[in-house]
C-alpha cells in the first residue's frame, strides 16, 4: 500500500489549479507533500563521488536500477514488505515502487563506478568527468558480504 494513497483524491483538485496558476504551481510545495525517497548522503574527496541511499526491504537486487548521465544519478526500484496473516493497523514504512533523479555536484564518468547493497544501504561510487560523452549508462549492484 503506498503511504501517500490517501492523498490520490488531491489529483483533480490539482489539475484544476495548475490550470488556474500555471504548471510550476506545485514546485515549490512537491517537496512538502511527498518526501525525497530514498534518502541520499552524498560525499566526494578528490575525484570520487560516494552516494549511500537508505533503501530496506529489497529482496533482491534486481528491483533496484541504477543509471548515471553526466551530472545526474537516477535510482529507482520496488519495495515489497508481505507479512501474510496480519491486518495493517499502522503503517510508517514507505514500500511500493520508488525513483528518484539526484544532481551531482560534477560530471561523473560513465566506465567507472560501482555499487552495492549491504545492511539496506545502496553504495554508488562514481568518478569525476572530464571528458564529453551524451549517453547514459546503468550501474550493477552486487550484493555486499553479509
Amino acid at each position: 500500500m503506498n503511504p501517500f494513497s490517501q492523498f490520490n483524491h488531491m489529483h483533480d483538485w490539482k489539475d484544476q489549479m495548475e490550470r488556474f496558476f500555471g504548471d510550476s504551481f506545485w514546485d515549490e510545495f512537491e517537496s512538502t507533500l511527498k518526501p525525497n525517497f530514498p534518502p541520499v548522503n552524498i560525499l566526494r574527496k578528490d575525484y570520487e563521488i560516494l552516494c549511500v541511499f537508505n533503501i530496506p526491504g529489497i529482496d533482491h537486487l534486481k528491483r533496484i536500477d541504477c543509471q548515471v548521465k553526466d551530472y545526474s544519478l537516477l535510482i529507482k526500484g520496488q519495495i515489497n514488505i508481505n507479512v501474510k496473516g496480519y491486518e495493517m493497523v499502522q503503517e510508517e514504512l514507505i514500500q511500493g515502487s520508488f525513483e528518484r533523479v539526484i544532481e551531482l555536484p560534477c560530471k561523473v564518468r560513465k566506465d567507472k563506478m560501482s555499487a552495492r547493497y549491504e545492511h539496506g544501504l545502496v553504495w554508488v561510487k562514481l568518478y569525476k568527468d572530464v571528458h564529453q560523452d551524451e549517453h547514459g549508462r546503468s550501474v550493477n549492484i552486487q550484493q555486499g558480504k553479509k
